[in-house]
């Protein structure tokens, strides 16, 4: 055996693995999107097992309170880039591959310049406007992609956009998930998620990863997998062998307009904004800043009557519904000033504790 690959003797023993099937792993190059719950634990093993270029894209900054299950980092890190943390530890990790570091936001300008260099996409992301424009821009550029998700003790992972022998496509994002209304669903940060769960989940989804490189193993392609932690039950759902979307374009990223928290503290004395607050009764009487209070599932019916004389700041748990709540007034009131407040009241607090 080579002494580049002793490392991964243990893998090489394995029924049907061997150098041959090792070099493709070392040859391959896989994009993992989203350096948060799912993105740790899959990099973590797709570095491991000896992924030749592991490239990871991710613009968020390191949080507090994600630290339960972005097991990548640590207390002393908050507040600095994920995926430069990330890259760096993965490269100590395994020194014989390549880490890439994209330190940037998939959107619409971006998206099929970023991923036409990879053999294979990961999606660790937690919003459904990425994952539609992840999953189009790979339907356009005939890249698979791994698929994962995690809210509160359930999760899913899927395969997508495979090549069928007739030249046909296995089913895509689209497909399972025509429309979704995103602003009705929680994120991790608002509904709550265990922990291990994401392990889990990204733990699957390098394991697919794997699988398509090396040829080894029975893809998720055709079906979805989900997962149950509080029983450890799990079930596959088919849902057939081909795509019976049609995808010509990438839809346009939103822009969402952000303040940040610091901003916001500094001037909230000064009755320059319009607060709006759009998370439940009980979230509301958990903890406030003031405003007005109008939950996201009653803000389509009262949009005309906001008063838009100064500009407006939406504000949930973590800025996901407050972003759906900017685009919502915008389709509404084009000229209208509105903000979502970046990182909710979730950063308010974590600001407030003077977690650095």
């Amino acid at each position: 055996m080579q002494a580049d690959l002793l490392r991964y003797s243990c893998q090489l023993n394995l029924p049907g693995f061997n150098e041959e099937v090792q070099k493709k792993l070392l040859a391959a190059k896989v994009l993992i999107i989203g350096a948060g719950g799912l993105g740790c634990p899959a990099a973590q093993y797709l570095a491991a097992t000896g992924i030749g270029t592991l490239a990871i894209a991710d613009d968020d900054t390191i949080s507090i309170g994600n630290l339960h299950r972005q097991i990548l980092y640590t207390p002393a890190e908050v507040g600095k880039k994920k995926v430069l943390i990330a890259t760096e530890k993965l490269q100590q990790q395994n020194p014989q591959i390549n880490i890439v570091a994209i330190e940037s936001r998939i959107n619409s300008d971006n998206a099929l310049d970023i991923l036409k260099d990879f053999d294979i996409i990961l999606d660790g992301t937690d919003n459904f406007e990425t994952r539609y424009l992840i999953n189009d821009a790979c339907v356009l550029l005939n890249k698979p992609l791994v698929y994962g998700a995690i809210f509160q003790y359930e999760g899913q992972v899927a395969v997508w956009n495979l090549a069928n022998e007739d030249g046909t496509r296995t089913p895509n994002y689209r497909d399972v998930f025509p429309e979704v209304d995103a602003a009705q669903i929680p994120n991790c940060a608002e509904g709550g998620v265990i922990p291990t769960l994401a392990g889990i989940i990204g733990c699957m989804q390098a394991n697919e990863v794997i699988k398509y490189i090396t040829g080894i193993g029975e893809l998720l392609t055709g079906k979805i997998l989900i997962f149950d932690a509080q029983t450890l039950q799990s079930r596959v759902i088919k849902i057939g062998n081909t795509s019976k979307t049609t995808i010509t374009s990438i839809q346009a990223t939103t822009n969402i307009p952000v303040i940040s928290i610091a901003e916001l503290k500094n001037k909230i004395g000064e009755n320059i904004y319009n607060l709006i607050d759009v998370r439940t009764q009980e979230e509301r009487m958990q903890f406030n800043i003031g405003g007005k209070h109008v939950p996201i599932v009653i803000l389509p019916e009262n949009l005309l009557s906001l008063e838009t004389n100064k500009p407006i700041v939406f504000y949930c748990a973590s800025g996901k519904r407050s972003a759906e709540a900017v685009k919502m007034i915008k389709k509404i009131k084009p000229t209208a000033e509105a903000y979502s407040l970046d990182g909710g009241m979730k950063s308010w607090m974590e600001e407030a504790y003077s977690i650095k």
